[in-house]
């Protein structure tokens, strides 16, 4: 595995120029991307002389506190007193509506989060609303929907009139994810967003993006796009199964400072888990 050839090169001895550049080569291959790769290494390459460094296992110290840097995380706390709303965010395929149930059961059980509503607005994909109609038969969640092809702004409007009119606490928003017409997709997005805003206090509305962890450079791409549209608040990070090499974390952090706040790790309900920087730090080059 990466993470154990990046181990094996900070145990040599010696710290001149081949190390680091085959330290670079190895994040690259590692799906941090070359910008933060070259940073990273350049960080290392300077506290190493500012601090004299001479022994590589010393440097290994220092290289993860660098990449703790890089790990911004954001626990996702709702207010009591008024209607959240987390609006679900990403590509078709990468989870957004599995991963849409594992915050109803997490909210529920674990945050004890009574009144959560499913939004689906995810009117395009063949299939969606009774996928999210199905997880909430079996989670016990009341979904807003209208028909298949209906315009995803009203589906919004209707659920955050109807959770306001009922008192509820939590709207989870399923969302489309054609990529193939972006154009089309960023803009009714940004419609989407507009609805939101104009009804929802600020700091009781979260633009969450879903990953999945194994796309590698792609799944950078894609944060770049739906943060320039509508600029996220947070990450989750799906099929953090052990696939993953864990570049992507750094390259998002490194690039645009989007913090994460929840992994992926499984199918069921129960399999998200709260995003620990400092576990990730140290468990990193074990399944890098």
């Amino acid at each position: 595995m990466l993470g154990l050839r990046i181990k094996e090169l900070f145990r040599g001895n010696d710290l001149g120029t081949e190390f680091y550049e085959e330290l670079e080569d190895l994040l690259i291959e590692g799906d941090v991307g070359a910008s933060t790769a070259v940073r990273l290494v350049e960080k290392l390459r300077e506290e190493v002389k500012k601090q004299g460094i001479r022994t590589r296992e010393d440097a290994l110290r220092v290289f993860k506190q660098h990449i703790r840097s890089l790990l911004p995380c954001a626990s996702l706390p709702l207010r009591r007193d008024t209607l959240n709303v987390f609006l679900i965010l990403g590509v078709n395929g990468v989870g957004k509506t599995t991963t849409i149930a594992k915050l109803a059961y997490h909210y529920r059980m674990v945050e004890g989060v009574k009144g959560i509503v499913f939004a689906a607005a995810d009117t395009f994909r063949a299939g969606a609303i009774a996928q999210i109609d199905t997880l909430a038969d079996r989670l016990q969640v009341r979904v807003v929907k209208q028909l298949p092809g209906s315009d995803p702004g009203a589906v919004i409007y209707d659920a955050l009139e109807s959770a306001k009119a009922k008192g509820e606490t939590l709207l989870l928003a399923d969302t489309a994810g054609r990529m193939h017409n972006r154009t089309n997709l960023l803009r009714e997005l940004q419609k989407i967003d507009k609805v939101i805003t104009g009804r929802i206090d600020s700091d009781a509305y979260r633009k969450i993006l879903i990953l999945d962890a194994v796309t590698g450079q792609n799944g950078l791409q894609q944060a770049k796009i739906f943060h320039e549209a509508v600029k996220i608040d947070s990450i989750i990070l799906t099929k953090w199964d052990g696939t993953a090499k864990g570049g992507i974390v750094l390259a998002i952090g490194g690039e645009l400072g989007i913090p994460i706040s929840f992994l992926g790790v499984g199918e069921k309900p129960t399999d998200l888990k709260p995003f620990d920087p400092d576990s990730f730090v140290e468990n990193l080059l074990e399944g890098f």
